[in-house]
């Protein structure tokens, strides 16, 4: 995926994206020390705006406080108002974002207390992440060999950028393999979530999604869950065993760079008519009406970037 932006927010100045430089000699590099978001900018019927720009930010300083960065350089207001900035000075109409925390060096130390926090926020043009055919027609996927952190091992209500290396390694597993994602299970072999989304199981009706015990709780899970209740939708979060996607009517995942999307089959089972059932076609559509400004949460869940 090739990364195309002309300004990047570095500590509070916007900066040539050639410019934004990190020094070599850092702990966010070298020991993961770093922490981060991904948030999505849409081009609605009232012009750009972030899908819940609020929640995404208060996460991010969340984060870094599990994660154990003391004397954080700007609140999560802050933060929001350099996004919109990042956004307008980029002149973009719909964007991925990407803020990050990290350990500023130049320092190699495996205390946090040794380095500085600094900031960077970026944004630039992605479209489907799991590509616009899946909007439609569903993935792939399998049970990944690798399992999910346990929550004592690794912070897994944080988006710590370390945690990643876990999702690399299930998720190039699972395309060198000829499938589209993984899902990873827990440290006691119940269903957790796919390298970068949540996941859920429509079965006779009712909605199932694992419990959030070794999950990253989504923003966008989160809202799932609000669109979900608004049909009157039974939804029951419980431990899920690997049988019961294989058992499933229909199965979707969701994450900010995935939005919504079908599985159309796991560890070579089909999942349903192999194809996005009823159920999934109303969240997703209703998830696209509300990023778009169409929908009933719109007002309270879109961040509308200042036009000049």
């Amino acid at each position: 995926m090739s990364i195309e932006t002309k300004f990047i927010w570095m500590d509070g100045q916007l900066v040539e994206a050639a410019k934004a430089n990190v020094p070599f000699l850092t702990s966010s590099l070298h020991y993961s020390a770093s922490l981060f978001e991904g948030i999505r900018c849409y081009n609605t019927v009232n012009g750009p705006a972030v899908f819940r720009l609020k929640e995404h930010m208060n996460r991010l300083i969340e984060s870094a406080e599990i994660l154990g960065f003391c004397n954080l350089p700007y609140t999560a207001e802050e933060l929001g108002r350099a996004t919109l900035e990042t956004i307008a000075a980029n002149e973009l109409k719909e964007c991925y974002i990407r803020p990050l925390i990290y350990a500023g060096g130049p320092n190699l130390s495996l205390n946090l207390d040794d380095t500085p926090a600094r900031v960077g926020i970026a944004a630039w043009y992605m479209g489907s992440y799991l590509g616009e055919e899946a909007l439609e027609k569903g993935i792939r996927a399998n049970i990944a060999s690798f399992t999910r952190h346990h929550p004592n091992v690794m912070m897994t209500k944080a988006k710590v950028s370390g945690n990643y290396t876990n999702s690399i390694l299930a998720k190039t597993e699972s395309c060198r393999l000829g499938f589209d994602e993984a899902i990873m299970l827990d440290p006691q072999g119940y269903v957790a979530e796919c390298t970068g989304e949540n996941l859920f199981i429509i079965r006779r009706g009712k909605v199932y999604t694992t419990h959030t015990a070794a999950i990253l709780e989504g923003i966008t899970r989160d809202s799932i869950l609000t669109l979900c209740k608004d049909f009157g939708l039974d939804v029951v979060e419980q431990p899920v065993g690997r049988d019961q996607l294989y058992a499933a009517d229909e199965l979707f995942v969701c994450g900010t760079a995935a939005e919504c999307i079908a599985v159309r089959e796991v560890d070579f089972r089909q999942i349903g008519d192999g194809k996005m059932g009823p159920i999934t076609k109303k969240i997703q559509t209703a998830f696209h009406e509300t990023v778009l400004g169409k929908g009933a949460h719109s007002a309270e869940w879109l961040s509308y970037v200042p036009q000049k």
